[in-house]
């Protein structure tokens, strides 16, 4: 991760300035015990399967990946010059820890996994993905999905 200091002078100048934006309610909610939840990933590192189009630069839709996928058919096609990609192509768990919680759930650590996950193009505005992080809800509800990792990238 770089530190603001190893930045341009501009590009700190320009993340400073970045608002952060508090919620105007808590968004936490109670539920099961961690051995009981069903636990879908949301990443914003811009996955597909092989073979779908790439996202677009300030595109704001998802891109669902099977829970069967194997590794190797998960690429990235995050389009940031920022972003260093050097952990993914070395273990995809880095940034989409599907095989972890495979094993999480086969130790009963969790109760399963979920059998869709989501990802988004992180370079995109929040704002702008807003309607299509709206409509994930109930593709997660049908899934039974009541717990979400979120993997921001």
């Amino acid at each position: 991760m770089a530190r603001l200091t190893d930045l341009p002078a501009s590009l700190a100048e320009y993340l400073v300035g970045l608002e952060c934006t508090t919620p105007e309610s808590t968004p936490w909610t109670g539920g099961p015990p961690l051995a009981e939840r069903r636990v879908a990933i949301i990443s914003t590192a811009g996955f597909q399967q092989r073979g779908e189009p790439g996202f677009a630069l300030g595109e704001s839709a998802y891109r669902v990946l099977d829970g069967e996928l194997p590794a190797a058919e998960i690429v990235m096609s995050h389009i940031s010059t920022n972003f260093d990609r050097t952990g993914f192509q070395q273990d995809l768990n880095v940034v989409f820890p599907l095989e972890r919680l495979r094993e999480l759930a086969g130790r009963g650590v969790i109760g399963s996994v979920a059998s869709y996950h989501y990802s988004f193009m992180g370079a995109t505005a929040p704002e702008a993905m807003e309607p299509a992080a709206l409509a994930l809800v109930p593709l997660l509800q049908r899934d039974g999905v009541n717990a979400l990792l979120l993997a921001p990238v």
